[in-house]
């Protein structure tokens, strides 16, 4: 079945970068659209960004806008999350999730998830 395993996080400073990696297992990503979400204490979980079967790419929350941007490699097998200019605010769990094709806002509209990495966004 399928999995997801994201990678990448840590500890890093404010206005430094990383980038997450999404990696699936037990089939191919090709035809599906990945979806890049938060959870911080306190709150749900919130969508960031989401890229489409076919590359295109959108933006949910618009405080990342200009500083986060998501791309996939199919032959990879692999979804990735650029963050730049990173925040205290930014730090959470983030999460990849699985979807049909056509990108989602909705946490209901996602088939499967990794486990979540720690982001720490701190001096």
């Amino acid at each position: 079945q399928l999995q997801l395993v994201e990678s990448g996080g840590g500890l890093v400073q404010p206005g430094g970068s990383l980038r997450l990696s999404c990696v699936a297992s037990g089939q191919t990503l090709d035809y599906y659209a990945i979806g890049w979400f938060r959870r911080t204490s306190g709150e749900g979980r919130e969508a960031l960004l989401c890229i489409n079967s076919a590359g295109g790419a959108t933006i949910y929350e618009a405080s990342v806008k200009g500083r986060f941007s998501i791309s996939r490699d199919n032959a990879k097998n692999t979804i990735y999350l650029q963050m730049d200019n990173l925040k205290p605010e930014d730090t959470a769990v983030y999460f990849c999730g699985m979807t049909w094709s056509f990108c989602s806002g909705y946490e209901r509209s996602f088939a499967s998830w990794g486990k979540g990495i720690l982001v720490n966004v701190s001096s």
